[in-house]
């Protein structure tokens, strides 16, 4: 048997105001299990999946002609009895930055209360859940696990799968791309951002790095009176010199650096899941090392994995994932 997926055009009060102006109208992607009832005593364990940056829900939906998208990875779970039936809920928080990072900030909107305030709500409201948990993949794994450690009260497992960490070593390395990218266009990474957008198909991998310290900027450091979209960049964009105030601002958001002032909030979670892959092209393999010896040295109980890949083409870990949090909150 397989499980059926249901999309909502959901109309959000809270993004509608967003600076951006993006669409405050977007899907929300349910997958329910086999045999889905909605007067199932027990209600059903509920796992909120944050895209990664450059996706959408529909994203986790795509078809991949090497592996299992995420559907196919629940129906196999469950029909080979490896996995409890589970409601999957998919979110769409793409902005014209290109992605997002799941937090509140005035440069791109109110994402985090999105998703906390509003879609556990309307999951709440229409279909039958108990236990919830929120997991996601790179910028999706830094969103659950930020939100996770954050909303214990409305959380109770993440998942984070090669989530941005140890900022240092896994956006530093961006940065002279960045200069580069933002010289080109009188040094205004608002041009360059405006620009892009004007390509349309035919953006290129040179385009990544540009786009994704912008983005970045846009949650860690944003301004709503700089004339760069409300972003404070962390370097002097004619000298490339670090603004040490604004790089200490994205530092305060680095799971690394922050994760031992939720030490109370952690021991609230049930279950903590964290992996990486030991290639991963932007070094979040350091980030997760520390993450995971920093929660060994409080003695929060946690699943940590090692996988012998990179950041890419990893969705098959949610085959390992999502069965612990079955397992874990039943």
């Amino acid at each position: 048997m397989k499980g059926k997926i249901i999309i909502h055009r959901h109309e959000s009060k809270i993004l509608k105001s967003n600076p951006l102006k993006d669409p405050y109208t977007r899907d929300v992607i349910i997958y329910l299990p086999p045999g889905y009832s909605q007067s199932y005593s027990k209600g059903y364990i509920t796992a909120f999946g944050l895209p990664g940056f450059g996706s959408q829900g529909r994203t986790l939906l795509n078809a991949d002609p090497l592996g299992e998208n995420i559907e196919e990875i629940m129906n196999r779970l469950i029909s080979e009895k490896k996995c409890g039936p589970m409601i999957l809920v998919l979110v769409d928080c793409f902005t014209r930055f290109g992605g997002n990072q799941y937090l509140n900030s005035s440069a791109t909107g109110r994402y985090e209360d999105y998703i906390v305030k509003e879609i556990v709500s309307f999951v709440d409201k229409n279909y039958n859940s108990s236990a919830r948990a929120v997991f996601g993949h790179s910028s999706g794994g830094y969103g659950s696990l930020i939100l996770g450690i954050r909303h214990p009260d409305i959380f109770n497992a993440l998942s984070d799968h090669s989530g941005d960490a140890a900022f240092e070593y896994c956006y530093l390395p961006d940065f002279p791309k960045a200069l580069g990218s933002y010289r080109q266009y009188d040094n205004s990474p608002k041009k360059w951002l405006d620009n892009f957008w004007k390509k349309q198909n035919h953006h290129n991998k040179e385009d990544g790095p540009p786009l994704n310290v912008f983005a970045m900027a846009a949650h860690y450091s944003p301004n709503p009176y700089s004339n760069e979209m409300g972003v404070d960049l962390p370097f002097d964009l004619n000298t490339g010199e670090i603004l040490q105030d604004t790089w200490n601002r994205w530092l305060s958001w680095d799971p690394s650096k922050m994760i031992e002032k939720y030490r109370k909030n952690l021991k609230r979670l049930k279950f903590i899941y964290l992996d990486c892959g030991t290639k991963d092209e932007f070094n979040i393999q350091w980030g997760a090392r520390i993450l995971h010896s920093k929660l060994e040295t409080m003695g929060i109980k946690h699943h940590y994995e090692e996988f012998d890949d990179g950041h890419s083409h990893t969705s098959y870990r949610y085959g390992n994932s999502l069965p612990k949090i079955y397992s874990m909150l039943s």
